[in-house]
């Protein structure tokens, strides 16, 4: 049998190309010889014919992409692909502060704070309630009677009650708010209404500790972001029985509304005593919102690699936001890579949300969270991350007949350009410095601009103990320019500190090095020039980019930046213009301390200067004026 060469291509989704394919089909036919398709009634067939098709192939595609994990775009499709790989996405979180509650009362010999009790605070005007997740008991030491580091949780305490009907296969035990905490979910099983005896079952995380009697639940998020709780069936879990009541208790939150909340007012008596001195030792925080789409397509294949145990450090990348969700960035290390090495631990930098550090409470209820997935002797250790500022000089060109922007709108914009590149590729533990990509975008900015040069300075602060004589040790991690010995050693080194005081001397202080490995203290005479007091205050490795001052009793700190501050600030030339993150490090552009000069381009070709001008040079490293702005 002869083939028909005449095919209708299939190959097209686009509604156009779909017509000219049916057309093309037609027209090939003999029936439709010389058939007029655009000016009949056929052309509105066509049209209905193409639509159907174009629906069609666009319904089955979106299908298609929701049946796979990397490409479904909504919820339900990547919760369900998610819950294969027995991964549950995280609820939303509710804000947590630690409180101290002190009753003063001279009767009592012990107390309870019940389970439910209510703590108020105000945040930006907005009146938000804590409660207390569990009870707390203490007993009279020395007089006093104190409840130190409560927990209390934002929002509002929930309990719902439901008996069990085995006759109902549809029967579901759901949290109805999809702004429940499942962290604080609480789940018992009391036998029935005529028995209250009540037993208490935890939450599932190794299938194969799980047995048949194991007073076990389960829990998925189901439809609208809620979640729900289910039992197991007398194999796997223990199985509920006709006439059992289900007791779920959990805080239903505001999420991050309350964040930073700092002073808490009780509600009313404890224990009979309503003469209560609460006070605070971690204000608020560790409200978000559920975890996103983005989130979920990321960590799914990551905590199904981990299978419940942490052994890389990857592993514990993805357990970290699962116990602490307030972390916006996680960076971890083994022992072995840190600066000294310490064998059999592992450490872990967490940088919040909220970009305050972690208390020492948080830390140790983090590494408590950790431990059932920690293998062997594997000891976490939380540290706080160090940030290093960049500050950034930029000179832009520009082409003045191609705008009508001024220097100074110019100026505006680069230094937009700057604050996004700060925002969206830095500040967090994988944000690498690039310097030709920040050059780029500069020069992408406008148009009119031509081309720019930006150097950088590296500088870290540190906090000093006054009064006290201590050793400081400041890591930039990154190596510092030092092109031979002796380098720019009668203009400064390549260092330079805010001004400080110290025990003996009058004069404010500063520090610079000279060119061979040495950190030198000076004061200035006459606002310029330097009197050097001590020329081995410490040292310098710049390969490491480590400044150590072995001994020092700083006594008073000058202003940074004409404001008053608490920390002393300390800048450094880098030998490379990429400055790379290392282990707890974070790479920041000092905003403040950027400066943007734009200029007109008078080297442009067809310039009324003709060939009279001059070629501006890029300054080297070493040529920096790295001392101005102490």
């Amino acid at each position: 049998m002869a083939v028909n060469e005449k095919r209708i291509q299939v190959t097209e989704l686009d509604f156009d190309d779909i017509k000219n394919n049916l057309k093309s089909f037609l027209k090939g036919q003999s029936e439709f010889t010389d058939y007029d398709f655009e000016g009949s009634g056929m052309n509105i067939l066509l049209d209905t014919l193409a639509y159907n098709t174009h629906y069609l192939a666009y319904n089955a595609n979106m299908a298609v992409n929701e049946s796979f994990l990397d490409t479904a775009t909504q919820r339900n499709s990547v919760v369900s692909h998610a819950k294969t790989l027995g991964y549950t996405p995280r609820s939303a979180r509710a804000p947590v502060a630690y409180v101290d509650v002190r009753l003063n009362d001279n009767t009592l010999t012990s107390a309870t704070i019940e389970k439910g009790y209510v703590f108020t605070t105000t945040v930006n005007e907005q009146n938000y309630t804590f409660v207390v997740n569990e009870s707390f008991s203490v007993t009279k030491v020395d007089g006093l009677l104190q409840f130190r580091n409560v927990p209390i949780y934002e929002g509002t305490l929930i309990t719902s009650k439901q008996t069990v009907d085995t006759s109902d296969e549809s029967q579901k035990f759901i949290l109805t708010d999809n702004r429940a905490d499942t962290t604080t979910l609480k789940v018992s099983v009391q036998n029935s209404a005529s028995d209250t005896t009540t037993t208490s079952f935890s939450l599932a995380t190794d299938i194969t500790q799980v047995g048949q009697d194991s007073d076990v639940y389960f829990i998925q998020e189901i439809s609208e972001g809620r979640f729900e709780v289910y039992f197991g069936d007398g194999v796997v879990g223990k199985a509920l029985s006709n006439g059992n009541i289900v007791i779920l208790e959990y805080i239903v939150t505001n999420k991050t509304s309350a964040n930073g909340a700092r002073t808490f007012k009780p509600s009313g008596a404890i224990a009979t005593v309503t003469d209560l001195r609460v006070s605070t030792v971690a204000a608020a925080i560790g409200g978000t919102e559920p975890e996103t789409i983005t989130s979920i397509k990321y960590n799914a294949p990551l905590d199904y690699a981990s299978q419940g145990r942490a052994v890389t450090g990857r592993d514990y990348k993805t357990l970290v936001p699962t116990v602490y969700p307030a972390a916006s960035s996680v960076q971890v290390w083994g022992g072995e890579d840190n600066d000294p090495p310490s064998y059999g631990s592992v450490y872990i930098a967490i940088k919040t949300k909220n970009g305050t550090s972690l208390t020492e409470a948080q830390k140790q209820s983090i590494v408590t969270s950790l431990r059932k997935y920690n293998v062997a002797s594997i000891r976490p250790t939380i540290v706080d991350p160090e940030t290093t500022f960049l500050r950034l000089t930029t000179t832009f060109s520009y082409d003045e007949r191609v705008t009508t922007k001024t220097a100074a709108d110019l100026e505006t914009i680069v230094r937009q350009t700057i604050t996004n590149y700060n925002a969206e590729q830095l500040r967090d533990f994988e944000g690498i410095f690039r310097h030709s990509k920040i050059t780029s975008l500069i020069d992408n900015s406008d148009p009119s601009i031509t081309s720019n040069i930006t150097t950088i300075k590296m500088s870290k602060r540190f906090t000093p103990r006054l009064n006290t004589t201590a050793q400081y040790i400041l890591k930039f991690s990154n190596a510092l320019y030092h092109p031979h010995d002796d380098h720019n050693a009668g203009a400064g080194g390549v260092i330079a500190s805010s001004g400080f005081n110290i025990s003996g001397q009058t004069n404010t202080v500063y520090i610079d090095d000279d060119g061979s490995g040495n950190v030198r203290l000076f004061y200035l005479i006459g606002g310029q020039t330097r009197s050097y007091i001590d020329n081995t205050f410490g040292t310098v490795n710049y390969t490491t980019g480590e400044i150590v001052i072995p001994s020092a009793n700083i006594t008073a700190i000058s202003n940074v930046d004409n404001t008053a501050s608490t920390t002393i600030r300390v800048s450094a030339v880098p030998n490379s213009n990429d400055i790379v993150p290392v282990r707890n490090q974070i790479i920041e552009i000092d905003l403040g301390n950027t400066v943007i000069t734009g200029q007109v381009d008078t080297i442009i070709s067809g310039s009324s200067t003709g060939a009279n001008y001059t070629t501006a040079t890029s300054i080297s490293n070493g040529s920096l004026n790295i001392n101005s702005g102490y």
